[in-house]
């Protein structure tokens, strides 16, 4: 089957977290077109989990203009080449203050393949111990708490909880048979 072939490429916007670019390309049939693709670097998702309850972050997402629940997720642009599960470390630590003994990789994630080319890991915390949370700048006004799993499940109903990828990682930790 042929695929969409790229012609040129061109950087439109570029800050520490991402790039946007905007690609020539020829598709299958011969005919030009254009793309425009949004790189940024690969993600980890952490699910702390202590065996009845999840801990979720909750902070003001700009671009949707409201407050959001989900699990600890993010990059880190000076960690591009890490290793996911110390992304994944990292994420846990700075956005909760927890720790955990075991990272256990759940699969991976597409954030939206039609527009971005960024993928991202899920991993489950466990063997969790409390600390004190390091936040990012950006992250100054970031809470987090506990809550059950009856509790995670009608937040996504209810659509408290909305973030795609936070969603994706609980049907991986279902199809894990837990």
């Amino acid at each position: 089957m042929p695929f969409i072939e790229p012609v040129a490429s061109r950087e439109v916007y570029r800050n520490p977290w991402m790039v946007l670019r905007e690609d020539d390309i020829r598709r299958p049939d011969g005919s030009p077109g254009i793309y425009a693709v949004v790189d940024k670097p690969t993600y980890a998702l952490v699910m702390p989990y202590d065996g009845r309850r999840f801990r979720l972050v909750e902070q003001f997402r700009y671009p949707v203009g409201a407050r959001r629940w989900e699990f600890p997720q993010g990059t880190a642009p000076d960690l591009a080449d890490a290793e996911p599960v110390e992304l994944a470390r990292r994420e846990l630590r700075e956005e909760t203050g927890l720790r955990a003994t075991t990272f256990e990789a759940l699969g991976q994630l597409d954030v939206a393949p039609g527009m971005s080319s960024q993928r991202g890991w899920v991993f489950l915390a466990t063997g969790i111990s409390e600390g004190d949370s390091e936040h990012e700048h950006e992250e100054q006004d970031m809470r987090s708490d506990w809550f059950s799993r009856d509790e995670v499940e009608q937040m996504m109903r209810s659509g408290v909880i909305a973030d795609a990828q936070s969603i994706a990682a609980y049907a991986l930790f279902l199809l894990d048979g837990r």
